[in-house]
């Protein structure tokens, strides 16, 4: 399937990569998104929407820049995304980019959990408590410090604009 993006022009992905939403993503249209990986080398992904050319949101796996970040799912969220075993399970945060790398933020307290098998996304609120929806992303580690990680999920997709 080819998504239009404003940001990357064309975009080829398969349809099996396509991640349903069914309550869709907090405060942005549309059901269905793409991991898109820029490079392999990178920390961040884009989770891009399928049905809405300007909608992309940076995120990245938490742990890379938190270590001892921690995620509790409710049990309700686990059972709508089909989840019987939450080891399984790929977690992202979205990042608030910035001019300067002192101002980007994370979103610690709503996450978004992926079944990657069933292709079933859901942004919940995590109920391990006690963190920020604008924490400072930099905050404990350097960039230089930061690994890219290995979704399962990602999309090595490519512009075809």
């Amino acid at each position: 399937m080819q998504i239009e993006s404003t940001r990357f022009g064309r975009l080829d992905v398969r349809d099996e990569t396509v991640i349903a939403f069914p309550d869709g993503l907090i405060g942005l249209p549309g059901r269905r998104y793409a991991l898109v990986a820029q490079s392999e080398r990178t920390p961040f992904y884009w989770l891009h929407s399928a049905e809405h050319a300007d909608v992309a949101v940076p995120v990245t796996m938490p742990w890379l820049f938190f270590a001892d970040y921690q995620v509790r799912v409710p049990d309700e969220d686990a059972a709508q995304l089909m989840l019987s075993d939450l080891g399984s399970a790929e977690i992202f945060c979205v990042v608030r980019a910035a001019q300067s790398l002192e101002d980007f933020t994370i979103n610690l307290a709503g996450p978004v959990i992926v079944n990657g098998d069933r292709r079933l996304g859901r942004q919940i609120i995590n109920d391990a408590g006690g963190y920020a929806v604008r924490q400072p992303l930099f905050s404990e580690v350097e960039l230089n410090e930061v690994r890219a990680g290995s979704a399962r999920s990602s999309v090595p997709a490519t512009a075809t604009s």
